[in-house]
């Protein structure tokens, strides 16, 4: 059974950390959307002087049986293949988060691979066209390994904390959870994930839908069924323990980060299984993923960077660290019209 307890963010912070910002010396809202990142994040931490340092990024990784339709560009294999990459350093992730100064953590939550892995729940999904991606019990079973990988990292000092993903198929499973739990339709939420070409996006598209009308089967209208069983029946491994990962984060009280789509529908599924989730996120970036604006609306999060990406990895999530950084830094360090002597009015 899944028990997280998470506090909201007290209304009372916010508005002091608002003031507080009001007093510094610049003229009110001149430093546009840092201003509220560096509010949110004195909220969070419960303090006029936020600080962020070491961060962490957990990239979950499993494979999809929806690959079986043909819906992505490359093969299954590549999955347990970049997981190798991400171990070894070689990775886009790797150079972002040395950038960053942030740990890279790898979680192989549902790879199909001989080589055996101790947080593996299951060698991959079903394939959600066809049949349920996971029972409920793997379905738990992925968000508390999720959930274990972030304690893991905030007990070796991550302040800050993202996800990210990898896995071969998941745009598609990543699309129908996304329709299911917003209640839109395929079309709208579906992109080219890896590339693929205009038959093999309309195969795509169909797959996702095919898939949602086999779930509202079984379950009846999507966006009254439970989140667990949603997860189950349409997936992904590697989506549940994006959202372990940030259920676990915000019950430590740590700012959390989302990446693109896949990373998103995990904090979509955790924030429908605790609501006080949402108040510790903050949106990495805006993907080129069709869905990923529409997950972004759902959640209320206005993105901090947009820069054409739809890599995954935790990729966007982390290169945002340093902007999150430098609005606790600005919320902590400056100085107020009354400490540095400024005329509030005629001098700025």
């Amino acid at each position: 059974m899944l028990h997280f307890k998470i506090q909201p963010i007290a209304q009372e912070w916010l508005a002091q950390a608002r003031a507080h910002q009001d007093q510094l010396t610049k003229p009110p809202g001149s430093l546009g959307y840092l201003e509220e990142l560096g509010v949110r994040l004195a909220a969070i931490q419960q303090t006029l002087r936020p600080t962020l340092g070491k961060g962490a990024v957990i990239v979950c990784a499993a494979d999809h049986g929806v690959t079986a339709e043909g819906v992505s560009a490359y093969p299954s294999e590549v999955t347990a293949q970049m997981l190798l990459n991400f171990r070894a350093g070689g990775a886009a992730i790797n150079q972002i988060a040395r950038a960053a100064d942030a740990q890279v953590y790898v979680l192989d939550v549902g790879i199909n691979s001989p080589t055996p892995s101790p947080e593996r729940v299951r060698s991959g999904t079903g394939n959600i066209a066809r049949e349920a991606a996971m029972t409920r019990a793997e379905a738990e079973q992925a968000i508390q390994v999720g959930a274990e990988a972030a304690r893991r990292a905030i007990a070796e000092g991550a302040t800050i904390l993202a996800a990210g993903d990898m896995g071969i198929g998941n745009t598609t499973a990543a699309a129908a959870l996304t329709a299911a739990l917003l209640g839109l339709e395929a079309r709208a939420v579906t992109g080219r994930g890896t590339g693929v070409d205009a038959a093999r996006y309309q195969n795509k598209v169909q797959v996702v839908a095919t898939a949602l009308r086999r779930a509202q089967a079984r379950l009846g209208e999507l966006t009254k069924a439970g989140p667990l069983e949603v997860l189950a029946e349409l997936g992904g491994l590697e989506i549940a323990a994006v959202a372990g990962v940030f259920l676990a984060g915000a019950e430590a009280g740590l700012p959390l980060v989302t990446d693109g789509f896949p990373v998103t529908a995990g904090a979509l599924l955790a924030c429908r299984i605790n609501p006080n989730v949402r108040d510790y996120l903050f949106a990495g970036h805006r993907s080129l993923e069709p869905g990923h604006s529409r997950q972004l609306e759902a959640l209320g999060l206005r993105p901090v960077l947009e820069l054409d990406m739809r890599l995954g990895e935790g990729t966007g999530a982390v290169l945002s660290f340093p902007i999150l950084r430098a609005a606790a830094s600005v919320m902590a360090g400056m100085a107020t019209f009354a400490q540095a002597g400024v005329s509030q009015t005629g001098g700025l």
